[in-house]
């Protein structure tokens, strides 16, 4: 998922979660996270046809973060919405033990 598509889903701007990875750079290896290239970008971008700004568009190329990027996203930012979706995968029952 793009960090932008996440910073919504988590309720917090892209800088705030682009800033708490940078913070937490080694719990991010390459396999969690990775830049898309120039070319990726603007390959995605025609294809997708993503809506830019009036100045432009994006200033720097966006992250991309692995199903394992997601998950430790929640534990490194500190939004409610990150706590709730982090609290909800970790319940007994999503992880494959039973509860009754």
């Amino acid at each position: 998922m793009l960090d932008s598509d996440l910073a919504m889903l988590y309720e917090v701007e892209t800088k705030v979660l682009n800033q708490a990875v940078k913070r937490n750079i080694e719990r991010f290896p390459a396999h969690f996270m990775f830049q898309l290239t120039k070319d990726e970008w603007e390959d995605f971008s025609l294809k997708s046809q993503i809506v830019t700004s009036s100045w432009g568009g994006r200033r720097k190329l966006p992250y991309v973060f692995t199903e394992q990027g997601v998950a430790m996203l929640s534990s490194v930012l500190s939004s409610k919405q990150a706590m709730d979706l982090l609290m909800d995968r970790t319940k007994p029952d999503k992880i494959g033990f039973r509860v009754d």
